[in-house]
């Protein structure tokens, strides 16, 4: 397993990954939860606290402006990473609200009775619950695309529905957080145009392993969270094309967003500050943009590479151990792997292997309909990234082999 990209040299960028557990190294395979952090974001919210701290957007003493030029340095940093413009860059706490935002002030204000929203089996709770909530105050209906037997969508379901006139609205993830499908979403997005259907696209788990062009993918929004790309919790983007953006209504009322205001009526900012009421999270928006300058200086596609030879060792150990069955294995998965083992609950999987200092994911991974669908209540899950190596993985086998022989 030979890739041209080093995880050794990255690693001394995460000062958590030296840590031990029990006696024993720390293996992180949870990065489909969160991704750990570099120093470089780690220092970047620690200096604005020791240097710049001052509210942004209404100060014009020299600290405030220090505060708001690294915040709209941050906004533009992630725009140029996703090959877009600043003003289509919306901050929000993370990939959940920015599915909300759009169901509440697009779909519930666009859509009415008999609309359909089109979503897919393999989707996280986040991407269902809003458009539940919106089915409720307006009436419209929602349909569900099926996955095939290896996981991957079945492209001839959503071509048949896409070709309804009343759908209106596809909403799916880039990659599934549990099964590590890939969603070819350029190819369904043009295919979603053709019919006049907007689509959202879930891209919390499709950023963190190798580059994003949104003007590439064409969507009309993208989401993601800052925590799941090396980031800082309680941050994250909506991304939506400017004509788009200019047409909605605010989600949230408050300072900043407005334009005038008066006990009789209030005008509102144009986008992005229309969907940013109250003070920001200035720190959370330095720490994501650090982190994404962070990924500029790596080889992302020497990276996913790495990271994909991970999963292609990992998978060949892992399917030879007796009992063990992986859910998911679409073609070109993402480094995701949703296992059970007969007999063994996914719970005490994950304690056994946290004895040998090996971090995984057990439950539904908020994905309670895809676990309906496999006939499923919980899975463990192996999720990596590209300071992971391939020691850690052999770790990961050997101690699976050595859980599986204690319950035999």
């Amino acid at each position: 397993m030979t890739t041209s990209f080093d995880p050794e040299t990255v690693r001394r960028d995460f000062p958590i990954l030296g840590k031990s557990f029990r006696g024993k190294p720390l293996a992180y395979l949870d990065n489909a939860a969160t991704s750990q952090k570099p120093n470089g974001v780690i220092d970047a919210i620690a200096n604005h606290y020791r240097k710049s701290n001052a509210n942004v957007h209404r100060g014009v003493y020299a600290l405030a402006e220090e505060a708001e030029t690294a915040y709209v340095h941050a906004r533009k940093v992630i725009a140029d990473h996703l090959n877009v413009e600043a003003d289509e860059i919306i901050f929000v706490r993370g990939t959940t609200e920015a599915l909300n935002l759009v169901a509440q002030s697009h779909a519930r204000t666009h859509l009415g009775e008999g609309d359909v929203v089109v979503l897919t089996t393999m989707e996280h709770h986040a991407n269902i619950v809003p458009w539940q909530l919106v089915k409720k105050q307006t009436g419209i209906e929602i349909e569900v695309v099926p996955i095939l037997e290896d996981g991957s969508l079945d492209r001839d379901a959503l071509s048949s529905l896409l070709d309804q006139p009343k759908v209106k609205l596809l909403s799916l993830c880039h990659v599934s957080n549990s099964l590590g499908t890939v969603n070819p979403v350029s190819a369904i997005v043009a295919e979603a145009k053709e019919s006049g259907v907007v689509t959202v696209i879930d891209g919390a788990q499709s950023i963190p392993h190798g580059p994003i062009d949104l003007r590439d993918i064409d969507c009309d929004f993208f989401a993601f969270s800052g925590h799941k790309v090396f980031g800082p919790m309680g941050i994250g983007v909506l991304y939506g094309k400017r004509e788009l953006l200019a047409d909605m209504p605010p989600y949230q009322g408050g300072g900043d967003m407005i334009d005038e205001v008066t006990f009789e009526e209030t005008t509102f900012a144009p986008p992005p500050q229309r969907f940013e009421a109250g003070t920001p999270n200035v720190e959370g928006a330095i720490g994501l943009g650090a982190a994404i300058e962070y990924l500029g200086t790596l080889d992302l596609v020497a990276a996913a590479a790495h990271e994909n030879a991970l999963l292609e060792h990992a998978t060949t150990g892992m399917e030879a151990l007796p009992g063990l069955t992986i859910h998911g294995h679409a073609p070109g998965k993402a480094a995701v792997i949703s296992f059970t083992v007969d007999g063994i609950h996914p719970h005490d999987i994950a304690t056994f292997l946290d004895a040998e200092g090996i971090a995984i994911r057990t439950g539904h991974h908020c994905c309670q309909p895809l676990m309906k669908h496999l006939g499923l209540t919980a899975t463990a899950r192996a999720s990596f990234a590209f300071y992971n190596t391939t020691e850690e993985v052999d770790r990961l086998v050997e101690a699976l082999q050595k859980t599986i022989a204690c319950f035999q």
